[in-house]
Formats: C-alpha cells, structure tokens, sequence
C-alpha cells in the first residue's frame, strides 16, 4: 500500500517510528514532512499535503500526528474526499475504519506511547470497512 504521512513538531518522533514500521511491512511511504522536531512549525503546512495526496489518490491512506492529533484530524477532514479519524485506543482505530471508512488517522504523540500508537496503526490498516447501508452514505459525502 502507498501511505502519506506528515506531522507538526509535536508529532515528529512517532513520525518517523511509524515510517520505519511501516516501511518494514512493504509498505511505500511518502513523507510529507516536517524533517525535524526543531524548530516548532505550523501543522497545516505538513498536513494538507498529505490529506490531499489521499484525496487526489496518489496514495491509498494517509497517517497524520501531532502532540494531540487534534488539529490534525480537524485540518485533514477539511479535504473533501478525506475522512480522517482521531484515534486514541484500539477500539477507537478498530471502528474509525469499520464503520466511517477512514482513510487518515490521527494521533497524538503527546497522548500515547510509542507502542501504542504502532499498534493503532496495525489495528487501522488490518480492519476492513464494514460497508452496507454506511457505504452509500460515505460515497454521497465525499462526491
């Protein structure tokens, strides 16, 4: 699968732990930034570009961070076409994509560990959408 991801400052050491996991899994990722974790940057500059490589279909899913992950989500599902899931626990990763067909996640590195945040991504990719009577209401949204 080919995967953005892109993170604030506050975001940028689960970043780049994710990128390696991700890429250990044969997945290719597009690193849309920040570069570092100083100095301290806007989130939407790293942002956008990711949730509109999704958006365009340059890329299957997107992975979004920053301390909270809240602005994250809020500035990703500004995107038509992106529907970007703030994720705090498995349950929370594990319904974002079977019931709302994320194809963003949203974390907060400053919520979390570092573990757990990996397994949250696990979670994300591994569960399918669920479908049925959700489907055509997702498909009307993001038209």
């Amino acid at each position: 699968m080919k995967i953005a991801i892109g993170s604030d400052h506050a975001g940028f050491l689960y970043k780049e732990a994710i990128k390696q996991f991700l890429t250990g899994l044969g997945h290719e990722v597009i690193d849309k930034g920040t570069y570092a974790e100083t100095p301290s940057v806007d989130y939407p500059v790293y942002i956008r570009p990711v949730a509109e490589a999704v958006a365009a279909g340059e890329v299957e899913r997107g992975v979004v961070l920053g301390g909270s992950g809240n602005g994250e989500a809020m500035m990703s599902n500004r995107i038509k076409g992106v529907r970007c899931g703030l994720c705090w626990n498995e349950e929370s990763a594990r319904l974002t994509r079977q019931h709302n067909d994320a194809n963003v996640i949203s974390l907060g590195e400053r919520m979390m560990s570092e573990e757990t945040a990996l397994k949250l991504v696990q979670i994300w990719l591994d569960t399918p959408f669920e479908g049925g009577r959700h489907q055509s209401r997702i498909q009307q949204l993001d038209q």
